[in-house]
């Protein structure tokens, strides 16, 4: 297996942290726009080089993975270039996996109501060309989406003999400080994509009525994570696990909940409000005097502190859940009444820092890609066309998870 990772920031890091401990693969090459951080990033390991590319071109990953015999295209760059990192990874006859899928597009006149272009269509949409290529794009395989996926995927096999819905929960404790110990705001995650998935219309999967969308930020609901983190208030957020988990899960109803907190959602709005969540470029004064073109996000990411950077400055933990409720059943299939089970993985940020130098959110994001990358090198996971994390067997997933030290829970609600 030789690898191509597309993109070298806070998760890309992470993840050449943890392949660098594992020996499933040949090489693999740290390919970013900015060269020094992938260089920065490839040091981590003699097996590793690094390279420039453009991600919003897919001729130059394809040519990236021609001119070293790339067989797997992992893609850890911002949505918006995933459909070019996709399609650059199929010109060139590789494997491909993701951990967001290709972005959605609100409906033009019942946006809070109907679905417009969903999360991951332009990719199922040729769905049938990596069937008959013999190639397998495993798309959404982060933490969230990802490993709630495999979640489901483990409840439906193992737990559920019917199953009445399949609630992602995620939430955390996380704080960062300044220099002086003041917390502070930074998002532990890129701005940019959380912006997106926030102030999009949340999509809600039911049985009989397939996908549908709401407001953002609605049904409230305050859910305890386990592990300390405590009560958190939880809300609808679009995420890809509502576009992926009905497709091979049989469920009667779909649902994401993020733990935002009043602040952060105050902050998003205000930002919704002024026009500062576009990605519309505007015509601005340069400091020297002249103009220039640029996205009000792409302005906000810059300023706020860079993910890969608060690692230090951060103390806390984070959860990535699917709480799951219908009717159980015993080891051998049977009916065993209702029943109501939270899946879950708590990666604690001081134990990221000690251990990888890398803070737990993009830890926890970087371990799931590797994990599914080992399976698929070894041939315990093998498929073709656009698949999701629940096509797959869960069970061999949470075993090597466990195993690279990060184990996950269970608990009865």
């Amino acid at each position: 297996m030789r690898i191509l990772l597309v993109g070298a920031g806070g998760v890309g890091g992470a993840f050449t942290a943890i392949a660098a401990r594992r020996d499933f693969y040949e090489a693999i090459v740290v390919a970013d726009y900015d060269l020094a951080r992938a260089e920065k990033a490839a040091a981590a390991d003699g097996r590793f080089v690094a390279a420039q590319v453009d991600a919003s071109d897919a001729d130059s990953v394809s040519a990236l993975c021609r001119e070293h015999g790339i067989t797997h295209v992992m893609n850890a760059v911002d949505p918006v270039f995933t459909m070019p990192v996709f399609s650059g990874a199929f010109a060139a006859g590789a494997d491909y996996l993701d951990m967001a899928m290709s972005l959605s597009k609100p409906h033009p006149e019942l946006p809070y109501e109907q679905c417009g272009v969903k999360l991951g269509d332009e990719q199922f949409a040729v769905a049938d060309d990596w069937v008959d290529a013999g190639r397998l794009a495993l798309v959404g395989i982060g933490v969230e989406p990802g490993l709630s996926d495999v979640f489901a995927r483990y409840a439906a096999d193992h737990l559920f003999a019917e199953i009445d819905e399949l609630g992602t929960r995620d939430g955390a404790n996380l704080v960062v400080t300044d220099d002086d110990g003041n917390e502070i705001f930074a998002p532990s995650f890129s701005m940019w994509t959380t912006i997106e998935e926030c102030l999009n219309p949340p999509v809600i999967w039911e049985a009989g009525r397939g996908w549908f969308t709401t407001a953002p930020f609605s049904e409230p609901e305050v859910f305890d994570f386990p592990e300390g983190i405590g009560p958190v208030e939880c809300v609808n957020v679009e995420h890809e696990e509502v576009l992926l988990m009905p497709r091979w899960v049989d469920c009667r109803r779909a649902t994401f909940k993020y733990g935002l907190g009043d602040e952060f959602i105050n902050i998003l709005r205000v930002l919704h409000t002024l026009g500062l969540d576009s990605t519309e470029k505007v015509r601005v004064k340069a400091a020297s005097g002249g103009h220039c073109e640029v996205s009000p996000r792409d302005v906000v990411a810059a300023v706020l502190p860079d993910p890969a950077t608060v690692g230090p400055r951060m103390r806390g933990k984070t959860c990535a859940g699917l709480w799951v409720t219908g009717t159980g059943k015993d080891a051998d299939g049977n009916p065993t009444g209702p029943r109501s089970t939270y899946l879950y993985h708590v990666v604690d940020n001081t134990w990221t820092m000690t251990e990888y130098g890398h803070q737990c959110v993009v830890w926890q994001t970087a371990v799931n890609p590797v994990v599914a990358l080992e399976l698929l090198a070894t041939g315990v996971w093998a498929g073709s066309g656009v698949l999701g994390p629940e096509a797959f067997d869960a069970v061999p997933f949470l075993d090597l998870l466990t195993a690279y030290g990060a184990p996950w829970g269970i608990r009865e609600q």
